[in-house]
């Protein structure tokens, strides 16, 4: 849990799917769902402008009845960006998803977007280490 979230991006990969602010919100969520990912960073070239998520869809456009076909993203996404450095570790990645209550956090450095975290991307690796932990610890009494 000590490891930084650079860790996670090395195996998951870099790759963040992006939308536009003039984007439909239909146009953006049929991309969530193409890729099966439940947020995409908005972004005006090099510069992050907010991030929409199946949560600004529900709240923001169904629950306030507007039409999604004619609803750009810019609208309704989350304007205020939690994000996170590379070198933060699982555990305080997990911190802030839990008091922010966000379920994705891009990674940044200098300025520049390295990956995004998921909740499930810090769930799998907590759980494949408590996993290695408790096979380490099998193998040391079965040793004994």
């Amino acid at each position: 849990m000590d490891i930084a979230v650079a860790k996670i991006l090395e195996m998951k990969g870099s790759d963040v799917e992006v939308t536009t602010a003039d984007a439909s919100v239909v146009a953006a969520v049929e991309q969530m769902n193409r890729r099966n990912i439940g947020a995409l960073l908005v972004m005006d070239g090099e510069r992050s402008l907010g991030i929409f998520t199946e949560r600004d869809v529900l709240t923001r456009v169904i629950g306030k009845g507007r039409d999604p076909g004619r609803t750009p993203v810019g609208e309704v996404m989350t304007r205020s960006v939690i994000s996170i450095g590379p070198e933060t570790t699982v555990k305080e990645a997990m911190s802030v998803i839990t008091e922010k209550r966000c379920r994705h956090l891009p990674v940044m450095a200098g300025g520049r977007l390295l990956g995004m975290i998921s909740a499930g991307d810090l769930t799998r690796w907590t759980v494949r280490d408590q996993q290695r932990t408790i096979e380490e610890l099998v193998d040391y009494v079965q040793r004994s």
